[in-house]
């Protein structure tokens, strides 16, 4: 019989390591597996979450590329009208990945009420508009219909409703500057058609989605005028290389800009989330190698005679320290199991029901959100078994030091 064959299987079984000084070690090096797998799995999820839900609402407010009129200095409001007659419009031909391209222009203006007011930037779009966005974060009513002749209807954020006590179906009075000099604002009345809630306060609390062919009324321009055009492509990882295609194909008098190059700040606060990450992994596995390492080195010191029989029979120092690495690898993929077992439901429950709650003035959401990659999880478990491994490979040397003369006599 092969002797390290056997004593391996007893070790794996669970059998051999009963006494009262490896049990403990051995049951707080599991629970550290699975400590660090859980934190590093919360961590991995919650920051691309973080990051996605971001990108994505700043997406669905501004678009991936913006396309608008020099003439704008990188004004929020539509100053200079864009001829809406583009080559690349309603389709970019020779760009693949473009989901959609539609129209736009901003104009800014002040809601009142009896007791109270608020400066908002009035978008206005037209029936080209994707509002798959809106629709996610809307909370009453519905999306206007820019399929009539005219329409008033707008749809305003929860914040700016709960601010001025309004209500859905609410007639709201909304003045204009008028672009000529000494003349009184433009009054518009307007009905709130659908309440939003994206929880990104710095649109929340002043975007106003209404008809483009308002925003035209009161700047008196053409009916083939536009202030600019925003581009929505299929893949946010391919932004750079996208938004320069687009770029390309403009004419000379138009910029285009990604929404990364409108709002650098933004984008480099979330992309330090990555270095966070990747701390947080390389301390955790840091903490659970070492908690190995000290119950393999515990293991090896509790069977000293045990090695010096297995040598004394003709066991080489490979064979003997393959029994104990796989005793170790046995116990980091319990920590693993029970580790993954209780990331994935506690990431889970905060995807479905938002226990985990942020405030949204300095996160831009109102809740922990969570994005779970199957393969990034795979490789997260796959990474720390090899390297734990790897990390167990020095203190297993320890077995080549132990001479069977000297170990037997203690047994």
């Amino acid at each position: 019989m092969n002797y390290e064959l056997f004593v391996a299987k007893r070790i794996i079984a669970g059998k051999e390591y009963k006494s009262s000084i490896s049990s403990p070690i051995i049951k707080i090096a599991i629970t550290a597996i699975a400590l660090g797998i859980i934190i590093m799995m919360i961590s991995v999820a919650t920051g691309a979450g973080l990051q996605r839900k971001i990108r994505d609402k700043m997406s669905g407010f501004k678009g991936h590329v913006q396309i608008t009129n020099y003439d704008n200095n990188n004004s929020d409001v539509s100053i200079a009208p864009v001829s809406i007659n583009q080559d690349f419009y309603p389709n970019f031909k020779n760009i693949d990945g473009i989901k959609n391209v539609q129209v736009f222009a901003n104009k800014a203006g002040l809601i009142r009420t009896k007791t109270d007011f608020e400066g908002i930037v009035f978008k206005g779009v037209s029936t080209d508009y994707d509002w798959s966005f809106f629709k996610e974060y809307l909370v009453e009513g519905d999306v206007p219909n820019f399929d009539q002749k005219r329409t008033r209807d707008i749809l305003l954020s929860k914040t700016l409703v709960d601010r001025l006590k309004l209500k859905l179906n609410d007639t709201v009075l909304v003045s204009f500057l008028k672009s000529s000099k000494n003349k009184l604002p433009s009054n518009y009345k307007l009905i709130i058609k659908g309440i939003y809630s994206t929880g990104f306060l710095e649109f929340d609390q002043s975007m106003m989605i209404g008809d483009l062919r308002e925003v035209r009324r009161l700047n008196k321009w053409k009916d083939d005028e536009v202030g600019g055009f925003e581009v929505i492509i299929d893949d946010f990882d391919q932004l750079t290389e996208k938004g320069n295609e687009i770029y390309s194909q403009t004419g000379s008098t138009l910029d285009s800009k990604t929404i990364v190059g409108s709002y650098p700040a933004i984008f480099e606060w979330i992309d330090l989330f990555d270095n966070n990450i990747w701390f947080i992994i390389g301390i955790m596995i840091l903490v659970a190698g070492i908690n190995m390492i000290t119950a393999l080195l515990v293991l090896i010191l509790e069977r000293v005679p045990m090695i010096g029989v297995l040598k004394a029979l003709g066991s080489s120092n490979w064979s003997i320290r393959k029994v104990f690495l796989y005793n170790a690898t046995y116990l980091i993929l319990q920590g693993l199991f029970w580790g993954n077992l209780i990331g994935l439901t506690i990431l889970l429950a905060q995807q479905y029901f938002g226990f985990i709650t942020l405030d949204p003035e300095n996160y831009y959401v109102s809740e922990v959100p969570v994005y779970i990659n199957v393969f990034s999880m795979l490789l997260l478990n796959i990474g720390t078994l090899v390297l734990c491994f790897a990390m167990l490979l020095i203190p297993s040397v320890i077995i080549t030091k132990i001479q069977p003369s000297k170990s037997i006599r203690f047994a």
